[in-house]
This record gives structure tokens, C-alpha cells and sequence, in this order.
């Protein structure tokens, strides 16, 4: 049986969980969240809508000892409103570090031994705090992180060559936040370098777009919902199918002791491996900043 737990059912966990019942991915569904009410409505709306599903899931509601056996757990607490205020995702650095350590030890007290998953930002911050929390091995701990900033990128790239965005590959890298940047030496379109698709200069101007992008949805919409709950949901999936998937992620770099956006391989037992990139001098030395930046937050907890 594929089951799942999502913690935080607000703009995000609730699409999070709506994409899982009405794509039929899991067979069972816990839900938890501080707000009672909200939680069950959820829940009661799912189940009215069943009967015009293909699929059939059961759900579950406020029952961390359900969690025990889960497969996955995806947590998506958080204040977006903060961080769209400041422009800043470390905004919710206070309350969600506090929440962390909430739901990390009532995981750790139930005996959740699966993966989880982290969406609450600031990304790589509190899945730095879930991990120490829970006390799972650091591969079996992972976030969305530069997950969502890399497939921003896709979409600015693929728009701007009139291309699908699924036709580039490459990777924005570090903190899923403002000292995140592009590494444009890893974009490729149709397997060409995009330097040798457009000029420096046109390159340059793409640099800012992706986060640009981010900020006119959550403005525009008050959240974001529909990106994020996919990266979330598609790394779920990774880990449930073991499908060994190659992508960006909030990962535990031994190199740089700290979790940041940079590639590995995710599978059943959750990263399985994180894969060295060769990058510029240039690139190297924004990575070590958002390193930087991501430690410095961190450390404030003790």
C-alpha cells in the first residue's frame, strides 16, 4: 500500500494533496494540520469527490501514529504572507523553526522511519532542522529546494527560444532563496550549450526572470501553489517508484556541510547520491556565498 502524510494543509499541502487523490497516487492519505476545521473540510471535499474519481483513496486526518509506516511525508507548513512581504523567504525563519521542531519530534515519537520531504521555507534551513529533529539519516531528509528555481529557469529559457521547456536541462543551485543563481555553464537546449544557442549578453538578460517570475505569482495570487505542490508530488513519486531521478533537491552536501539545491539522484531510499557538477570560477564562488548564507541562518538555532 502507497501511503503518504502531508503536514501543513494550507495554499501548498492541500494541492499537494489534491494532486495525489485525483492522479490516483497514493492508496492512503494523512493529513494534519493546526486548524481542525480546515483540515476536515479538506478532507470531507476529497471524499465527495470519490464517487467521480477513477481512483479510490483513503484519508486519514490529525494522527501523527498513522504516520508511522508512511512511505513518504511531505511537510508544507508555513506564513507565506512573511515572506512575500519582505521579499525574503528567511521571513519565516522564526515561526517555521518552531513548527520544525515540533513536527520533527512528534515524527521521531510516532517512529516514522520513511522519507521526508520538505517544502517550508526557508527550504534548506528548516529540512536542516527536521533532519536533526527526527534524527533520520540525512539522505532519508531532502527538500524541494532549487527543484521549483530550476524548472523557473526551464520555462524562462524554453519561452525565450520558443522551445518546450522540457527540451532544457540545467540547474539553478544553492539556497532556495535570494542568494540561489543560475549556473548557466550546466544549460543545455536540445542538448546544445546555451552559449552556443544565444549570445552573453542575451544570456545575461535572462539571468533575474526566473525569481522575477516567482515574486508576480505570489504577489498576483497572495501564494504560490501549483509549481511547488508538482516538485513536491514528482519527488514523491521518485522516491515511491525507487525511479532514480536526477534532479535538483534541498540535499546534505558532505563537501559543504549544510542541505542546498544541487543535483542527486533520488530513489527509494531518498538521495541516493548527490552528483559533483564542474562548475566556473565564477559559479563556484556563488555557490560557497549561498553556502555561506544558508550556515549563517542555521547557526543562529545553535
Amino acid at each position: 500500500m502507497r501511503k503518504l502524510g502531508v503536514i501543513g494543509i494550507g495554499n501548498v499541502g492541500v494541492t499537494v494533496a489534491y494532486t495525489l487523490v485525483s492522479q490516483g497516487i497514493v492508496d492512503e492519505l494523512v493529513m494534519i494540520d493546526t486548524n481542525d476545521k480546515k483540515v476536515l473540510a479538506e478532507k470531507l471535499d476529497f471524499e465527495d469527490a470519490m464517487p467521480r474519481l477513477p481512483y479510490h483513496t483513503k484519508i486519514k486526518i490529525q494522527d501523527y501514529a498513522a504516520l508511522s509506516d508512511a512511505d513518504v511525508v511531505i511537510t508544507a507548513f508555513g506564513d507565506i504572507e512573511a515572506s512575500i512581504k519582505t521579499g525574503n523567504r528567511f521571513a519565516e525563519f522564526k515561526i517555521n523553526s518552531k513548527n520544525a521542531v515540533e513536527v520533527g519530534t512528534k515524527l521521531k515519537e510516532v517512529g516514522f522511519k520513511g522519507v521526508l520531504i520538505n517544502i517550508s521555507n526557508p527550504c534548506d534551513a528548516i529540512t536542516t532542522i527536521l533532519q536533526r529533529e527526527t534524527g533520520l539519516p540525512k539522505e532519508r531528509v531532502f527538500g524541494t529546494g532549487t527543484f521549483l528555481d530550476t524548472a523557473r529557469m526551464q520555462h524562462v529559457v524554453g519561452d525565450y527560444l520558443n522551445q518546450d521547456s522540457r527540451n532544457v536541462d540545467g540547474f539553478v543551485l544553492g539556497e532556495h532563496g535570494n542568494s540561489q543563481f543560475t549556473a548557466w555553464s550546466t544549460v543545455r537546449v536540445n542538448n546544445k550549450p546555451l552559449a552556443e544557442v544565444i549570445s552573453l549578453d542575451e544570456i545575461a538578460s535572462l539571468d533575474g526572470k526566473p525569481s522575477e517570475g516567482a515574486w508576480i505569482v505570489a504577489s498576483g495570487k497572495g501564494y504560490t501553489s501549483y509549481a511547488i505542490a508538482t516538485c513536491g508530488v514528482r519527488l514523491a513519486q521518485a522516491v515511491m517508484s525507487d525511479a532514480k531521478l536526477f534532479a535538483p533537491a534541498s540535499v546534505y552536501v558532505e563537501e559543504f556541510g549544510t542541505y542546498l539545491g544541487y543535483p542527486a539522484i533520488i530513489g527509494a531510499n531518498g538521495v541516493e547520491k548527490v552528483v559533483p557538477l564542474e562548475l566556473t570560477a565564477e559559479e563556484v564562488e556563488k555557490l560557497n556565498e549561498s553556502v555561506a548564507y544558508i550556515k549563517e541562518h542555521v547557526e543562529q538555532l545553535g
